[in-house]
């Protein structure tokens, strides 16, 4: 979604770079405030792409003539994430608009009306609002209509296990030795318990890597998934049918999202991360929403950790929105 070729701006924008989890969380808490509201991908140019989210002359355009439009006619509520939504954020709180700032802005936060960050980042204010991991649409419904739109996925044995796989960061690698052990460990968990296996790789995962899923022979019925080549994307089937998951822990977005679910979640060699993404590992940890992944691990009783909805309901209260206000009362407040 994106501003319309006229011109009218929605009543409330998320705006991101496009990167695919800066707009993810953007988006889901724009949605969870307002259903109707519009996904918009900035177009920053230089220099104030470079100098963002800092102020500088000039800067009602640096995303284009469509955002310097936007800024005469702001929408009532603007949600972004990551450095450039942040810049655009501010300039459009300076028009009018009520904006929320996603993940630490490395600004004040008084730059911003609220601002959401999580908690393994640090950042702390009277108007920063914390949660668990990341922002993103998984709840209930959300998984129910994964279910719909893949079926075939119930035709394979119970219990599901899903098996996320990410890539290396800057905080732990992953090549084709770890993913190897990822796969060692839960194929034999889904011998052990006589069910199957679902694979699915992620844009970060390395070129090797999918060569090495598109080379396995699994030990159980399985589905797997490297690439387009093999189709569409089947990761929300994947996530919504699982009745266990396993995930590399290099993602908290994806980590996120699978402790949203109501499997059982194990994470593959959780203690090698790194700086923050390890306190959100280690929380997780100790919360017991996760288990660490070897051959020997057993389910158990999970409840799902969804943070939007909490997130969404503290943004209403403290900008005086009211509990499920509808999008086009947001000029109203």
């Amino acid at each position: 979604m994106s501003i319309p070729a006229d011109g009218a701006a929605p009543r409330t924008l998320a705006l991101s770079d496009g990167r695919a989890g800066n707009a993810r969380q953007a988006l889901a808490l724009a949605q969870a405030l307002a259903p109707a509201a519009a996904g918009h991908v900035l177009e920053p140019r230089a220099p104030w792409r470079w100098l963002a989210p800092r102020r500088s002359p000039g800067d009602r355009h640096a995303f284009g003539p469509t955002f310097s439009d936007l800024l005469s006619a702001p929408p009532a509520l603007a949600v972004g994430c990551g450095r450039q939504a942040a810049l655009a954020t501010r300039l459009l709180r300076g028009h009018g608009a009520r904006v929320v700032q996603v993940l630490d802005p490395r600004l004040p936060p008084r730059h911003w009306d609220l601002v959401v960050a999580p908690e393994h980042d640090g950042l702390r204010g009277d108007n920063v609002i914390t949660l668990a991991g990341s922002l993103h649409p998984v709840d209930d419904a959300w998984l129910a209509e994964a279910r719909r739109a893949l079926p075939a996925l119930a035709a394979l044995p119970a219990p599901r296990i899903a098996v996320l796989v990410g890539g290396p960061s800057g905080h732990a690698g992953f090549g084709v030795e770890e993913f190897d052990a990822l796969l060692r460990d839960a194929g034999a968990m889904a011998l052990r318990e006589g069910g199957s296996l679902m694979v699915v790789a992620s844009r970060r995962t390395p070129d090797a890597v999918r060569a090495a899923l598109r080379a396995w022979s699994p030990p159980v019925p399985a589905r797997s998934w490297a690439d387009a080549g093999d189709g569409a994307n089947p990761y929300a089937g994947m996530l919504a049918w699982a009745d266990l998951l396993a995930c590399t822990a290099d993602s908290v977005n994806m980590l996120s999202e699978a402790c949203a679910t109501r499997a059982p979640v194990f994470v593959h060699r959780p203690t090698a991360m790194r700086g923050r993404p390890r306190r959100f590992v280690d929380a997780l940890l100790a919360r017991g929403r996760i288990r660490p992944l070897d051959a020997a691990a057993m389910p158990f009783e999970a409840l799902p950790l969804r943070e939007t909805a909490r997130v969404a309901a503290e943004v209403r209260a403290r900008l005086g929105l009211g509990p499920g206000i509808p999008d086009a009362a947001l000029h109203d407040g």
